[in-house]
């Protein structure tokens, strides 16, 4: 046997090509780069101002709890990805079963409600984009579908 959580093996020599090779270890790189995608799009093109007016706005429907909800997410979903790939480095250095079984679980927790986050995100970015004027749109049209594309996206991968 593996014993718990693999604990049986734990202290061996770290291998790389094996390590990335992992399937939660993909999916996390993965999650990063969506989560990295949606923060990005909305910091980079999610805010715009009239040319007669320079007061920002956030290009979903004027809503700047839409803009915020989507840059939160992904940065938290950002750090939390950088947090967990160092956890995947260090887990099999991990004996004590106890420790090992709390962050399986942690990772499992995490990983079920920034799914359901993203699905919240998703929902809501579209809803707003749906309300949108054509008008209130100069650039940064292709950066809100990106966002919305890749929020949906990221329900899959986490």
């Amino acid at each position: 046997g593996g014993g718990a959580y693999g604990a049986a093996k734990a202290g061996g020599a770290f291998d790389l090509v094996r390590f990335v090779q992992q399937p939660q270890v993909v999916a996390r790189i993965v999650s990063a780069v969506f989560a990295l995608i949606v923060f990005a799009c909305l910091v980079g093109d999610g805010y715009m101002s009239r040319p007669e007016d320079p007061q920002l706005y956030c290009i979903f429907n004027r809503n700047e709890d839409a803009c915020r909800y989507g840059i939160g997410i992904g940065v938290l979903a950002f750090l939390a990805c950088i947090f967990f790939f160092m956890v995947d480095v260090y887990f099999p250095q991990i004996s004590n079963t106890t420790d090992r079984k709390y962050l399986v679980l942690a990772d499992l927790g995490f990983s079920g409600l920034w799914t359901f986050l993203w699905f919240i995100g998703f929902c809501f970015l579209t809803n707003q984009w749906s309300w949108t004027r054509a008008e209130d749109v100069f650039i940064g049209a292709d950066s809100a579908r990106a966002a919305i594309t890749f929020s949906f996206f990221s329900i899959f991968s986490w």
